[in-house]
């Protein structure tokens, strides 16, 4: 195999074998994560029958394997795209999914609304800041707390706000059950806008079928109890505290738990909860109203 043509076909026959779907876009990817090149390169390359010198093709056949063992593709380039961000993600933290780009849509839309020249946010259990950092770059005028409670989740978090965000994201470390009474000197109690977050919300019973999923994601972001709503519940009460009377409360769930969730904040006395679709047509979101 000697040229970027041969290679791919090698790869997609390889990742096919091993259950991957879509083999074709993860085996360019993978060629582009090698070589420095975006997928339409390596289409444009592999059509003129451009050569690999033997380290690429070394580098890209290791990068195959290591896909075809359903280690995950995020975890290999060290990177997951997310709406306008490149986020760095690895082992220890969740791989932020392109239907949360919809949560974050709403969240951002919801700051928007603010008829302040400082709205403000909350992220809680942020990962790997995927939904705060969006917010903040996307709402620029807004300050935007992430919260996280994994050691190595938040190492990931705090790379990419270096990266990615401006002083308007504020990272804390903290669980949910602990959060400090004051940020920067300003008690957050009653002191925000909207809050959001994506919390583990799958049922202990539902392991999820995806290796990439059940074997490399963090167990304490996927699982959420017997019914998978504990952290929702335990969300519930405490957004109910950090909102302005009026606030927004946005929470990412399972396509099936909307009703679950609507029933659950209207037991808690929040107002007007109603849940949205993703861009594929599933219950993702269930927003209300403090």
């Amino acid at each position: 195999m000697t040229t970027i043509a041969q290679v791919r076909a090698h790869a997609i026959a390889v990742l096919g074998r091993a259950g991957i779907r879509n083999a074709d876009v993860d085996a360019e990817l993978l060629i582009g994560h090698v070589l420095g090149l975006s997928r339409g390169q390596v289409q444009a390359k592999a059509v003129t029958d451009a050569a690999l010198d033997s380290e690429q093709q070394l580098a890209v056949l290791e990068a195959v394997e290591r896909r075809a063992a359903r280690e995950p593709l995020q975890h290999i380039t060290g990177r997951a795209p997310f709406r306008a961000l490149e986020l760095a993600v690895g082992p220890g933290v969740f791989v932020p999914r392109p239907e949360t780009e919809s949560v974050a849509q709403l969240a951002i839309d919801a700051l928007m609304a603010v008829p302040t020249p400082a709205p403000r946010a909350i992220d809680l259990g942020t990962g790997s800041g995927a939904i705060a950092i969006a917010m903040a770059t996307e709402v620029p005028h807004a300050e935007i707390v992430a919260v996280e409670n994994s050691p190595r989740a938040f190492i990931w978090a705090r790379q990419n706000a270096r990266e990615l965000a401006g002083p308007n994201l504020r990272l804390v470390f903290a669980d949910l059950a602990e959060l400090p009474a004051e940020i920067d000197g300003v008690a957050i109690d009653g002191s925000f806008d909207v809050v959001v977050s994506n919390p583990p919300y799958i049922p202990l019973g539902a392991i999820p079928r995806d290796p990439e999923v059940r074997l490399h994601d963090p167990a304490a972001a996927l699982y959420g109890g017997e019914d998978g709503l504990d952290v929702v519940r335990a969300i519930s009460l405490r957004a109910a505290a950090l909102l302005r009377p009026g606030g927004t409360l946005l929470l990412e769930h399972g396509e099936l738990q909307g009703a679950a969730i609507r029933e659950l904040l209207a037991a808690d006395g929040w107002r007007a909860a109603a849940t949205h679709r993703d861009l594929l047509g599933r219950d993702r979101t269930t927003t209300a109203l403090r």
